[in-house]
């Protein structure tokens, strides 16, 4: 089977030390087909300082990776921006002066708030916090099927669609399914009229949480909708990681109907049939 790692870091983002050689070693050693380079773009006026995105360093170093590895393993250059609405303008110009293979779009605020920063949730319970984040990602998912509407699709993938459950079980302790469906639907709609194509996120699984994100009641509501193909992401930041808890994420896939893996090269879709 060929299985694809389409959200995944290295050292050309803030957060990760890892060279990317040896998340390109480590795919070839797990028998993947591809892995695309998925570094952080966050804009907000708090965190751009930070960011250390460089897109012509990320080109070079690709480039070299594929001239070494590229007869063994697809190497992809993509993107992961932070949905941050009042910066569209300079996201939107950004990516149509650069080339990727994919754009995964992340909501990693809840409006005027990063969801890992707990403490600005003081006096918040589990459900409006679980709640808030989830009108964030719809919001931010209504404002894609309107730019899709209009002739403009910047964005290819929605990353973590529930994010917020990572940070809900550290605080609360929280690892149940989620309690929203009239959010949940409306998220994933607005994937499909978007042509925004939902990842199974593996990481909460090495972090001691059941399911990854989103979960089996997700998974399985997304194809009743008409969904009929998911991307798979690892948010590897360490080697070890990558395409780690494929199987698990394949096998929810198939529980709920869905026997395709999305893989975008060059900004286009296809598809792998994962029976």
């Amino acid at each position: 089977m060929r299985l694809f790692d389409q959200h995944l870091h290295s050292w050309n983002s803030f957060d990760c030390k890892t060279p990317p050689e040896l998340n390109v070693r480590t795919a070839i050693e797990k028998g993947l087909a591809g892995l695309t380079f998925t570094e952080h773009f966050d804009t907000h006026p708090t965190e751009w300082p930070d960011c250390i995105y460089d897109d012509a360093k990320i080109t070079r170093e690709l480039d070299a990776l594929r001239a070494e590895y590229g007869n063994r393993v697809v190497i992809g250059k993509g993107i992961e921006v932070c949905y941050q609405p009042e910066r569209m303008d300079f996201i939107l110009d950004f990516l149509a002066h650069h080339h990727f293979d994919v754009v995964l779009l992340s909501v990693h605020w809840a409006f005027d708030r990063p969801v890992h920063r707990l403490e600005l949730f003081d006096g918040v319970d589990l459900a409006t916090y679980l709640r808030t984040y989830l009108e964030a990602v719809a919001a931010a998912t209504a404002e894609i099927a309107c730019m899709k509407r209009s002739g403009h699709q910047p964005f290819h993938i929605l990353g973590h669609l529930d994010f917020a459950r990572r940070y809900a079980h550290r605080h609360w302790g929280f690892d149940g399914p989620l309690d929203a469906p009239d959010l949940v639907d409306a998220i994933l709609t607005n994937c499909l009229e978007a042509g925004l194509i939902p990842e199974i996120n593996t990481s909460t699984l090495r972090n001691n949480i059941s399911a990854p994100m989103p979960g089996p009641q997700v998974v399985k509501r997304y194809a009743e909708l008409g969904g009929t193909c998911m991307s798979l992401g690892s948010d590897a930041h360490s080697p070890q990681y990558v395409g780690q808890d494929f199987t698990k994420a394949l096998a929810i896939m198939r529980d709920a109907g869905l026997h395709e893996l999305a893989v975008f090269r060059e900004g286009a879709l296809s598809t792998v049939p994962i029976d």
